[in-house]
């Protein structure tokens, strides 16, 4: 029987092998769904995805299942809980930034279109598709999309971070050429 073949990436590690197989690059449109991947994308920042996935668990119970309307009215008292959790990034600057994205998730929603609407407006309603299979770090269009959501005031959305959070909810396609998830 013949293994998949699958992005490098994924290979070291069974649980990057089933987020890869299972999650990475499909398209998601659910707009609390792309926050909390944003959210993670944020703490991910200086460390490993691997390091997030094996922590996702814990920081979805910390963050009330990445629940906007829980996250946005978090407290000191909140923010004191959080920095205690050993199971979690404990950064505060990024605890912070979850619960102000929390605050503008809400009002983009409020506003009318919501956030998953207007992020997938951004990319034309369907996946970018990467026809050359050279992944890039960013694009001219994570450029575009990090710099309007910072312009909303979101913190940890710089054009890398974007990319990977595009790549992941699958606004992105770059499977490499040979996967069998590409197509």
């Amino acid at each position: 029987m013949s293994q998949r073949q699958r992005c490098a990436w994924a290979e070291s590690d069974p649980l990057l092998r089933v987020y890869h197989d299972e999650e990475w690059g499909v398209p998601v449109r659910d707009g609390r769904a792309m926050w909390e991947m944003l959210m993670l994308e944020g703490f991910q920042a200086g460390l490993s995805w691997l390091t997030i996935l094996r922590k996702r668990n814990a920081f979805r119970k910390a963050f009330r299942d990445f629940d906007p309307a829980k996250v946005a009215r978090f407290t000191e008292k909140d923010i004191a809980r959080l920095l205690a959790n050993e199971g979690i990034i404990r950064s505060r600057p990024k605890i912070e930034a979850t619960i102000a994205g929390a605050r503008i998730f809400l009002a983009m929603e409020e506003d009318g279109d919501g956030f998953a609407k207007t992020m997938w407006a951004q990319v034309g309603g369907a996946p970018v598709q990467n026809k050359k299979g050279t992944v890039l770090a960013k694009t001219p269009l994570s450029e575009a999309i990090s710099a309007d959501l910072k312009k909303h005031g979101f913190k940890f959305v710089g054009p890398v971070i974007v990319y990977a959070w595009m790549q992941a909810v699958g606004m992105a396609n770059d499977h490499a050429p040979g996967c069998f998830r590409r197509d």
